[in-house]
């Protein structure tokens, strides 16, 4: 079943081209790349998916439902959860406390609820600690869930990225360059969690990423970007051998 969809999706930016016609098809628990030289569109397709940008043509369905120019939060209510290419973490909020807030975005308690410590309050501060427990477990950081976020290595600040968009119960995660600044060590790791939770939460995840060994490895299609344009998708061997990708990564004479 296909859980998102993108139906020639075109973006402009002061006449810019950075988007253009672009059509994808993901389906339900997928691990899905996209990848392509800088300046291809990937993180702008990111923020068209996360409604930060609106596209100037072309629709964009989630689960069936148009959602072109749904606002942000929104959006992420609906069950679709990012992280981002560079670390946007609370330094100076504990491991646990940057995990809990991801869970506020899923709560229905008011401001006064809160303040006036009401009964549907208490339950989900429960809740809210018991997940965001689980989640770290998940990732491997629950030792270290007292620590500030920014005494983390960094591959554990990755990780725990990953888990507070996960604290949104979302169905589709999009991860921006998760493997940025990894080692190759940490890069394992992180294909094997990937995999993990795609099979213990069943979700669909969609990646950007640079590294083609990590792309290969864990992506089951991929989807490749030239300019604004999809130049190929298919399956990683389809993908790797396709002349216009060769070309557009190693030139003509490749």
């Amino acid at each position: 079943m296909i859980i998102l969809e993108m139906d020639k999706i075109s973006q402009e930016f002061g006449g810019l081209r950075a988007l253009d016609n672009v059509s994808l098809k993901i389906n339900e628990q997928e691990i899905f790349g996209i990848i392509g030289p800088n300046g291809a569109g990937k993180t702008t397709l990111f923020n068209i998916i996360t409604g930060i940008y609106v596209p100037i043509e072309g629709d964009l369905l989630f689960k069936g439902q148009r959602i072109n120019g749904t606002a942000p939060y929104d959006i992420a209510r609906m069950g679709i959860a990012r992280t981002f290419q560079n670390i946007r973490l609370f330094d100076k909020l504990s491991v646990l406390d940057n995990v809990r807030i991801g869970c506020h975005g899923v709560t229905h308690s008011g401001f006064w609820a809160s303040v006036l410590g009401l009964p549907i309050s208490r339950k989900e501060e429960v809740f809210i600690l018991d997940r965001a427990e689980k989640l770290l477990q998940l990732i491997g950081l629950y030792e270290k869930r007292y620590e500030y976020a920014n005494n983390l290595a960094y591959g554990e600040q990755r990780r725990l990225e990953i888990a507070r968009a996960l604290a949104l119960e979302p169905s589709l995660v999009l991860l921006d360059e998760p493997g940025a600044g990894m080692n190759p060590q940490e890069k394992e790791e992180l294909m094997k969690l990937i995999r993990q939770i795609r099979d213990d939460l069943h979700l669909t995840i969609v990646l950007v990423e640079h590294d083609m060994n990590l792309v290969m490895n864990i992506c089951e299609r991929i989807a490749v970007l030239n300019y604004g344009r999809k130049i190929a998708d298919g399956t990683p061997a389809k993908v790797k051998n396709d002349p216009q990708v060769i070309q557009s990564y190693l030139g003509a004479g490749a």
